[in-house]
């Protein structure tokens, strides 16, 4: 099986061809690259159920963090995945870390040579206090980047859960973690240049992961993103469409209710259904944040 550092002989020539002919190549490497990922599917919704637990259940205040960690591309495309959490979840950024070879201004400014310090990456794990309560995952193509592997390494020390995502099978990061995530895209057109079919999967894989922690964590109800952030006008329609439809009440009242929830969806979904504001804290409180469970443990039937 090619490694993502082997050279394609198909494409020697890559740089002769018409643009269009190149371009095309570029599309069927990067299917190919969300192809390789279907074999990883077990593996992905067992380290999401993993990490939900581990989420749930870790820290001294309720839960622990999710910690990315990668160089290069494979920590830009980490660090991607963990911002976006919070508008799209409502996941807070105190229970977010980044661990980036030659830190965060490397993700403007290429600090290739980063990558191959150990060091810098053990006393990052300690300087974040990392421990039982958190979930690490780290992120390199290759499987074998020295900062990453003792990132995972020291975090499974410190008793972190630890997820591997790779796209060279065998490699060492896969080892040396709770959970092996590979992508096994093989050589790209640009050779080495894993940007492409490895990066594509690496992203896609993050997504899936990230998107499955939060399913189980009950920050989605019915395919709505109910911890959604409402930070513009736009977002703020999309919330009171939510609130329509899941209290079957009309969009003035969703409005009045969001209002009244400080703009928290799950408890403007429970004020539009007839309880007070602190009623609806209260029960959401009393199930962990998850609207699921509090609709149920009322008896009160969801709205289709």
């Amino acid at each position: 099986m090619s490694t993502t550092e082997d050279r394609d002989p198909r494409f020697a020539d890559i740089d002769r061809w018409p643009t269009g002919d190149a371009v095309m190549a570029m599309l069927d490497g990067q299917i190919a690259a969300l192809t390789a990922i279907r074999a990883a599917v077990p593996a992905i919704a067992a380290a999401a159920e993993a990490a939900a637990e581990r989420l749930r259940n870790g820290g001294q205040s309720g839960g622990g963090r999710l910690v990315y960690a990668g160089a290069g591309t494979s920590g830009r495309v980490a660090v991607q995945d963990g911002v976006e959490l919070g508008p799209t979840f409502g996941w807070p950024a105190d229970r977010l870390a980044y661990l980036i070879a030659g830190g965060m201004a490397a993700l403007a400014h290429s600090a290739e040579g980063a990558e191959d310090d150990a060091a810098a990456a053990r006393m990052a794990v300690a300087a974040e206090a990392v421990g039982p309560g958190d979930v690490v995952i780290g992120v390199a193509a290759s499987g074998r980047t020295p900062f990453t592997l003792a990132v995972i390494d020291s975090a499974r020390h410190a008793g972190a859960l630890t997820i591997a995502i790779a796209n060279n099978p065998g490699s060492a990061l896969l080892a040396a973690a709770d959970h092996a995530l590979l992508a096994a895209t093989g050589s790209e057109i640009i050779a080495g240049s894993t940007r492409m079919q490895a990066g594509t999967a690496q992203k896609a894989m993050l997504n899936m992961l990230s998107t499955a922690i939060m399913l189980r964590l009950g920050r989605v109800y019915r395919g709505l993103m109910v911890d959604m952030q409402i930070s513009n006008d736009k977002l703020l329609a999309r919330a009171q469409a939510m609130v329509a439809a899941l209290a079957g009440c009309e969009d003035t009242a969703a409005a009045a209710a969001l209002e009244k929830a400080n703009r928290n969806i799950k408890a403007a979904v429970l004020i539009a259904r007839g309880e007070t504001p602190a009623q609806a804290t209260a029960r959401l409180a009393a199930h962990g944040g998850i609207l699921r469970a509090a609709l149920e443990e009322g008896g009160d039937a969801p709205v289709p």
